[in-house]
């Protein structure tokens, strides 16, 4: 079994319904409360004492209209709708914790590069440097309509535009303020030294940003940076870019294919094999033994949406399989929207034919991760399998009663995992993220390409 300490990102929404529709009626969901800040302050708490090293915090900028032509399934099952703002909470989080990270989603896609930068810089400082931004290009038709657009941007060319986009940022995190810019110095009367500000003068095909910084970069200067495509582009965009790449993958096999190529790829790139961390999505359900787990499952899927999960599944794939039997097989279908989704239950399991049954079930408890069940011992031996045969860093953990699976996590599973020598303590010296998950320094290394953009002064 694997020697080699295990990343543990918490995987949730500012939503009622993240990944296991129907399950926010079980008697111990609390996910009722996503509108109230002290949720996720309280939230946060426990995954400090549990020994994650980041709430990743998902995000989309428009409501799950594909399923029957509209957004009444959705509606009706609260799937990721309604919808918080995650930014608006790390703060508050930060706050009431010392070691923990942040990983927040922001769209290329519908956010000005300026003010993200603004945005990410003042999250860094305020989290001391434990922020990440997770780069999406946004795949829903619903948001560019609602956004001023008549579709949403195609697939691949919302990465080339992603590639000028992280041009912008880098210019602006790391070569607008030389590091000692802000002096705040009364003796010479000088807040920021004149001599230490430029311009970044980006004149592209896609932006246009010729002015500085409004903000000086933050303790990460640019914050830790997640990617989450799985498309043959996503992938080339992931391995230009990525320091932490998420899959979601149904056994290690299938998520080892993803794995294999992205480290290839990162080699290629002139970055290093291990440039980036990669995680793997799981949902997890712990009990003292593994009789009392099972039955627990069973008693999760009492709860099961399965209209919902259909409705969650259109969203993700653009699909609309409404009026389908469950017996008909899943066909592989070319979308301009979330490609990767669609491919991990299709065209990426060549060994598996899936029906909508199938795929409603499978859905309806864990999203597209697998669900892993059992005891402590069981769970961590499961986690250490999927470590050695998906070579994977870590898992971004998913809970189906929220917050219910993720508190049991940290009291069964943190124990154990910290008996076996895999998850450390966080240590008395909080660090930022970069430096908890990449293990060096706090700045983005040499041979990442955002570090061509520096400016030393």
């Amino acid at each position: 079994m694997t020697s080699r300490p295990i990343l543990l990102n918490a995987f949730d929404m500012l939503t009622p319904v993240h990944q296991s529709p129907g399950l926010w009626r079980h008697p111990e969901s609390r996910s009722g409360d996503f509108q109230r800040l002290g949720h996720w302050t309280e939230l946060a708490r426990t995954l400090e004492e549990g020994g994650f090293a980041s709430l990743f915090l998902a995000d989309i900028v428009g409501v799950y209209d594909v399923y029957g032509g509209g957004a009444d399934a959705t509606s009706r099952g609260g799937v990721q709708f309604p919808l918080l703002d995650p930014l608006v909470a790390v703060p508050a989080m930060a706050a009431v914790t010392e070691h923990l990270g942040f990983g927040v989603t922001a769209s290329v896609s519908y956010e000005e590069p300026y003010l993200l930068a603004r945005t990410l810089s003042t999250l860094d400082h305020f989290t001391d440097g434990r922020v990440a931004w997770n780069i999406v290009t946004s795949y829903q038709d619903s948001a560019a309509r609602n956004l001023g657009r008549s579709a949403q941007i195609p697939h691949d060319e919302r990465y080339d535009r992603a590639d000028e986009y992280l041009e912008v940022m880098y210019e602006l995190f790391e070569g607008s303020f030389a590091p000692d810019a802000l002096r705040l110095d009364p003796e010479s009367d000088v807040v920021v030294d004149p001599a230490k500000v430029r311009d970044v003068e980006h004149h592209g095909r896609y932006f246009d940003v010729p002015g500085r910084a409004l903000s000086a970069p933050g303790p990460q200067r640019t914050p830790f940076l997640f990617q989450a495509g799985a498309s043959s582009r996503g992938l080339r965009f992931a391995q230009e870019h990525a320091e932490a790449i998420f899959f979601s993958g149904p056994t290690p096999g299938h998520v080892r294919r993803w794995v294999d190529a992205v480290r290839d790829g990162l080699e290629s790139a002139g970055r290093g094999r291990d440039a980036a961390r990669i995680f793997s999505l799981a949902t997890v359900v712990v009990d003292e033994t593994d009789e009392a787990a099972q039955e627990r499952l069973d008693g999760y899927r009492q709860f099961v949406d399965t209209e919902s999960a259909l409705a969650l599944f259109g969203g993700w794939t653009g699909v609309d399989l409404a009026g389908a039997r469950p017996e008909d097989p899943i066909e592989h279908v070319r979308t301009e929207a979330n490609q990767s989704a669609l491919a991990s239950f299709t065209t990426l399991s060549p060994d598996r034919t899936w029906t909508v049954g199938d795929l409603a079930e499978f859905v309806a408890i864990g999203g597209r991760g697998p669900v892993i069940v059992g005891s402590p011992q069981t769970v961590a031996d499961e986690l250490e399998r999927w470590i050695e045969e998906a070579g994977v860093d870590g898992f971004n953990i998913s809970a189906a009663v929220r917050p219910a699976d993720l508190e049991r996590f940290a009291r069964f599973v943190t124990p154990e995992l910290r008996r076996r020598g895999l998850l450390p303590e966080a240590g008395d010296a909080p660090v930022t993220l970069r430096e908890r998950i990449g293990g060096a320094g706090p700045h983005l290394p040499a041979t990442h390409p955002g570090a061509r953009h520096r400016w030393d002064g």
